[in-house]
């Protein structure tokens, strides 16, 4: 007997097709409610959702790690070069500040001293594979293209102390390491050491670490677990480990506590994301308010906030936020006002993103800024720092355009220095400069001094 509709199959196209809609909307129809209630459930904390954020968060971490292994110059360690200058681009004698600049660069984990000139007269490199061993936090480190100085600080004799960060992992903190003047390792510390460093008036070593934590904070229900949580660690200056502080219990326990409910939604699982640790001395003490000689201010990406943390009590004693936006490296001046790097918060000047302030933290007031200019704008979405100079000049990081410039107060740049090394396709990227200082020649021995080479060249790039 022959079929009908009724009976089954049926050879009508216009059938056929009505199928296949049906179908694809149905699927579709499904994907959207599987979505719409891992989104629900992932929000209100409800099994399987903070399973479901967990394996979303490794995927893409996963992802991360792969793509930027596979190719360094998709990591954030490089960016498109804005023009094709390389080295000193400016330099007016009579204004800036004479001496000799350090800076670390994305392209390798080393340090660099140049001259007012931009020559290299000394150079430090450690690649991080060399310093690595099973004692290591990070157990699987990335290639070495990943892993680069974040910060470096040179001691009067030539020794270097820098931390390890790289691209592509998380935690990305990979450790700290002091060398002699001819890169050997004196020590390290291979905790998830990240951002930022400092060295006290008794050399013992201020750091940040950071680890993933699954404990609950109590009162704060809308932090993640597992969590990036942020740690202050003194070190002694043989790089013994003395004192390790809880950043977000520090938090927690303190006045200012209410800052941690105003985490943002995707900050939840990094919610101080720390990036400056500077310690107050006595001179820094004297001017400037909020703190006391023996504290340290730190920096909380995630809160916008600048605060104070007093080690003996373990307690954030004052917090402020202000007109930055995932602001970096925090200054005390000899005035007590601060000096940062406010990487977001330039929004009313076309084309522009970041600027550096002078900030009283007395009466909330900005009393300097500078953000560049419309044709040649300052813009580091993260990382950057800067330093003021003794001249009153201040000498600026722009990490993510790859320079560091020295501006007046009336804005007039009077030195700048372009990173030379480029990479990738048609040699059409610059790494970052992470970080620069100016340093004068009496702060540092004659014994090491008169090692300076000449000249030497940047030009390598990843093999």
């Amino acid at each position: 007997m022959p079929q009908t509709p009724a009976d089954g199959p049926t050879d009508n196209p216009s059938s056929s097709s009505g199928d296949r809609i049906f179908l694809a909307a149905f699927l579709v129809a499904v994907v959207f409610i599987a979505f719409v209630a891992g989104a629900v459930l992932t929000t209100a904390g409800v099994p399987p959702g903070p399973q479901i954020a967990n394996a979303y968060q490794g995927g893409r971490a996963l992802y991360e790690q792969t793509t930027t292994t596979r190719d360094v110059y998709r990591s954030d360690l490089w960016y498109p070069e804005r023009r094709p200058d390389k080295g000193v681009t400016v330099h007016d004698a009579d204004r800036a500040q004479d001496g000799f600049t350090l800076y670390t660069s994305g392209h390798e984990a080393a340090a660099f001293l140049i001259g007012m000139d931009g020559q290299v007269i000394h150079q430090w490199s450690r690649p991080f594979s060399t310093v690595w061993n099973e004692t290591a936090r990070v157990k699987n480190p990335l290639p070495d293209q990943n892993v680069y100085f974040r910060k470096a600080m040179v001691y009067p004799n030539g020794d270097l102390l820098a931390i390890y960060e790289a691209a592509g992992d998380t935690p990305y903190g990979y450790g700290a390491v002091k060398l002699d003047k001819d890169s050997n390792v004196i020590w390290s510390y291979l905790d998830h050491t990240h951002h930022d460093i400092d060295i006290g008036p008794d050399g013992r070593i201020y750091l940040l670490t950071h680890e993933f934590v699954d404990t609950k904070i109590d009162g704060f229900d809308n932090l993640a677990r597992p969590r990036l949580d942020d740690f202050l660690v003194v070190l002694s200056p043989e790089g013994e480990e003395l004192v390790k502080v809880s950043l977000i219990d520090a938090m927690a326990r303190s006045e200012f506590r209410q800052m941690l409910h105003t985490v943002t939604s995707y900050a939840v699982a990094d919610p101080l994301h720390a990036n400056t640790v500077d310690y107050i001395t006595a001179e820094d003490a004297v001017n400037f308010a909020p703190g006391e000689e023996g504290q340290v201010m730190l920096s909380f990406r995630e809160l916008q906030a600048i605060v104070v943390l007093d080690l003996p009590s373990e307690t954030v004693t004052w917090a402020r936020r202000s007109e930055w936006l995932g602001q970096h490296d925090p200054d005390i001046l000899p005035n007590g006002n601060i000096l940062l790097f406010d990487n977001y918060g330039n929004y009313d000047r076309p084309n522009a993103r970041s600027r550096v302030l002078e900030y009283n933290p007395r009466n909330s007031a900005i009393v300097w800024e500078y953000g560049g200019t419309p044709d040649d704008p300052l813009d580091s979405m993260i990382r950057s720092s800067q330093q003021a100079l003794a001249n009153g000049n201040t000498l600026i990081t722009e990490s993510s355009g790859g320079r560091l410039l020295e501006v007046t107060r009336q804005g007039e740049i009077v030195w700048e220095y372009v990173n030379p090394v480029r990479g990738g396709e048609g040699e059409g990227r610059i790494p970052i400069v992470c970080w620069g200082q100016r340093i004068m020649p009496d702060d540092l021995d004659e014994s090491f001094t008169s090692t300076f080479q000449a000249s030497q060249t940047i030009e390598r790039t990843p093999a």
